[in-house]
């Protein structure tokens, strides 16, 4: 009899809302923009006026606050649309470098994304100019009217003004501060031989109310008007996103073996959650290395002087005539085969460079030289040389870089990826790319080079490989982001380093800021890290709520199956989340790492419900270039979390809701029901962190409330559920419907005690609690999607 309600219910589909889009104009609705010519030059001075904000005699003043004045004469404002412009400056002298001041910033709260080294990105907040580091690549202020008693993070006067540094013609521009507190902007090409005397586009700048539709809305600007690189919603997402993977690295370094990468399919797919995406990492290729002697002691950095021979694998994954090893597959191709085979992996990707290898290629090999490659010695630009050295860097500029000829370097990419093809390889890690900058001097500068070699790269992995097969790594310049139209996936952090206590919280905040930006052309990447580790969770937690893909590199046999399986389903997929996982507005500017008083909050979307990690990331380490007195043993922080944390929560609203959430806690197990601004508190010591599913609930009936909650086994619970809508029978109401996938416990907000349970047309026993209204239904092992009927 429950079988035959189940199947005979009659569906009716609830509303659905179209996206939570941003307002077009931002502020600007209630005002207008207006420029007037200057002198002799085409300078531009703003007046903007709208009920709250005017930029006038040379100070831009936002809600009462001022945000930039004492900007100079030499400074040309350029309009772009209603809310948005650029900024540029002109000089006496050509160079090839320039540094020009664009006024002074106090007493405002900002963000900054910065190059720490040459190639990977991090955060610092500040008050005032002299705290922006060298190389700013994003800047976010705020501005307020007034001194209010409102919280900050719902303050109706804050604005937020974003400064872009973008590339104009042959320049690359960054942003810095100096000690008078004054904004400067660095052009430069790379090249001491392409000058100009202006820049006049050099710092793309615009403000709203929202600060992620702000970076939103700018970037799709940006897009239109350079038609350089595209947003991400433009790209192919590659299918290995929704599966989860094994990457090499961490498991074996350099010394990746066929035999090692089988022994870690097999251990991960007999604990229940097989890999069906590898990453064969630095190791397999055929490379040679002159800096390094047989036999002699290791050197640190000798590894980065080694170059590419050919394009074909080494005799590890290649058997030689001389090689009687059974572990040695016969080619590249026939070990590929075999493990698609035997541990149903879907996709393999292998890693290579840029340049194909660290040190390039080997200028006089046979497999090489048709490319005909040179040697460099790159030049780090000023800007980066105020940062931290890095090693790798350091010994190339020791050992020379065999630098693809421009000319032939689609030849080359197509080459290379055409052979993989041939091997049954799905696509490619592509490593050091901000080495273009440092060899720009005689090939027309480090904008212009990057260009060429990005259009060459996305041209060679669309005529290779099906899927937009292609990760990008060690590309953290805007000479990378601001070139790609199709590469949809790049690494948004420095390395995961499963040895180093000091960086487990730095990587977590570092990529969820760096999301900010890169989030809005590609998918980024929190990087693999090792599930049998004491940070395990705290990393298995951001990449539930990261929207990235999800990947380890367990040493073989070396795995914690209770984490993984909160993370992976049996089948070998993933509850990603719908949206790049970002800061809650009330963290845009403290700093979680080394402020001794904030927490980390960073909050993404599922289809049904929002999700929300809290981290403690005080204590166990410090941003490069500061000391922390923080006692990694001691510091214990109390915190808040809402449901308007959530920035985009509407998108999961509908006509039924009611105004409160169920909120479940993973760490806890308790569900709460909370008011949109409503709050529930959070304790968490160093390292430690939880994660919150947080669902509208709505009224299906004149007496039901419901909300599905999800798989709670899962990290990112709310993933697993797709679909629900109220059932009607003969027009009645007699319950809801929930559609999903993966095995495991379900679980639900519901104000009542449900008739019986259905999981795909049979009825099974479940829990109810009167005192939290938590509904809990057990899917049968497994089971791979579900609908669940819930009668009342």
């Amino acid at each position: 009899m429950a079988m035959a309600a189940c199947a005979s219910m009659r569906t009716l589909q609830p509303m659905n809302l179209s996206p939570f889009l941003p307002a077009k104009g931002g502020i600007f609705r209630n005002g207008f923009l207006s420029f007037r010519r200057i002198g002799r030059r085409s300078r531009y001075s703003m007046f903007l006026k709208t009920t709250a904000a005017a930029v006038k005699n040379g100070v831009l003043r936002l809600n009462g606050a001022d945000a930039l004045v004492g900007v100079p004469d030499n400074v040309v404002m350029t309009p772009l649309s209603d809310s948005s412009a650029f900024l540029g400056a002109t000089s006496t002298e050509s160079s090839s470098r320039h540094v020009f001041k664009l006024g002074v910033i106090e007493d405002a709260r900002f963000l900054s994304l910065f190059r720490f080294k040459i190639w990977w990105m991090i955060p610092r907040v500040g008050k005032s100019g002299r705290n922006i580091p060298v190389e700013t690549q994003m800047l976010l202020l705020e501005t307020k009217e007034e001194k209010s008693s409102i919280s900050k993070d719902s303050n109706p006067n804050t604005t937020y003004v974003l400064f872009l540094p973008v590339l104009d013609g042959e320049f690359r521009s960054s942003l810095q501060g100096n000690a008078a507190n004054e904004l400067q902007v660095c052009v430069e090409t790379g090249d001491s031989t392409v000058i100009a005397s202006e820049c006049l586009k050099a710092v793309f700048v615009n403000y709203g109310k929202n600060p992620f539709e702000l970076i939103n809305e700018s970037m799709k600007i940006l897009q239109k008007y350079s038609g350089t690189f595209a947003i991400k919603e433009t790209k192919q997402m590659p299918g290995m996103l929704d599966l989860f993977g094994w990457c090499t690295w961490d498991a074996f370094y350099h010394d990746v073996n066929p035999q090692g990468i089988k022994d870690g399919l097999k251990s991960l797919s007999e604990g229940g959650t097989p890999p069906k995406f590898l990453i064969i990492d630095d190791g397999w290729q055929d490379t040679t290395n002159e800096f390094r002697k047989e036999g002699e002691p290791f050197v640190e950095g000798t590894q980065f002087g080694a170059r590419l021979m050919s394009i074909r694998e080494n005799k590890k994954f290649r058997k030689e005539a001389s090689d009687d090893s059974i572990n040695t597959p016969h080619s590249l191709k026939d070990f590929v085969s075999d493990i698609k085979k035997t541990y149903g992996v879907k996709y393999v990707y292998v890693w290579h460079a840029l340049m194909g290898y660290w040190g390039g290629l080997h200028p006089n090999s046979d497999g090489t030289k048709k490319y005909n490659p040179t040697l460099k010695f790159p030049k780090q630009s000023k800007g980066n040389l105020s940062h931290k050295r890095d090693i790798a860097m350091d010994r190339m500029e020791e050992y020379g870089v065999g630098t693809v000829d421009p000319n032939m370097i689609f030849e080359f990419y197509d080459d290379l990826h055409s052979y993989l093809v041939s091997q049954e390889i799905d696509g490619v890690k592509v490593d050091v790319q901000n080495i273009l900058e440092t060899v720009a001097t005689g090939s027309g500068g480090r904008v212009p080079l990057a260009r060429h070699f990005h259009e060459s790269l996305e041209k060679s992995i669309s005529n290779n490989f099906r899927d937009n097969g292609i990760i990008c790594c060690m590309a953290n310049s805007t000479d990378s982001v601001y070139s790609s139209k199709t590469s949809v996936i790049t690494r948004a952090s420095d390395d995961y380093y499963p040895k180093n206590p000091k960086t487990q919280t730095l990587h977590i905040a570092a990529v969820a800021y760096n999301s900010l930006f890169f989030g809005e052309v590609f998918v980024p990447d929190w990087d693999m890290f090792y599930s049998l580790h004491e940070s395990a969770e705290f990393h298995a937690i951001a990449r539930a709520v990261g929207g990235c893909g999800v990947y380890v590199s367990d040493k073989p046999g070396k795995h914690d199956f209770d984490i993984l399986k909160r993370l992976v389903l049996p089948n070998g997929s993933v509850l990603r989340a719908k949206y790049h996982g970002r800061p809650c507005r009330d963290c845009l500017f403290v700093d979680p790492v080394m402020d001794g008083k904030s927490l980390m909050k960073i909050w993404n979307l599922n289809e049904l419900s929002g999700v929300l990690a809290v981290f403690n990331c005080q204590g166990a380490g410090n941003w490069p270039g500061f000391e922390s007195s923080l006692d990694i043993n001691g510091v214990e922080l109390f915190g808040e979390i809402s449901p308007s944390d959530i920035d985009y929560i509407s998108e999961t609203l509908s006509d039924s809701f009611e105004g409160d959430f169920a909120v479940f806690s993973f760490k806890t197990g308790r569900l709460s029901r909370v008011p949109m601004h409503g709050t529930l508190n959070v304790t968490l010591k160093t390292l430690q962190c939880d994660v919150f599913t947080v669902c509208p609930i709505k009224k299906y009936d004149q007496e039901i409330e419901f909300a599905p909650i999800g798989l709670i086994n899962m990290y990112n619970s709310g993933g697993a559920a797709v679909k629900v809508e109220a059932v009607s029978n003969d027009s009645s109401f007699v319950g809801i419907r929930i559609g999903g996938r993966g095995e495991g416990v379900f679980g639900a907000y519901s104000n009542s005690r449900p008739k019986f349970c259905c999981v795909n047309g049979v009825e099974l026993e479940f829990d109810f609690s009167c005192e939290n209204h938590f509904l809990t239904v057990n899917i049968p092992s497994g089971t791979t999607s579900w609908e669940i009927a819930v009668h009342y």
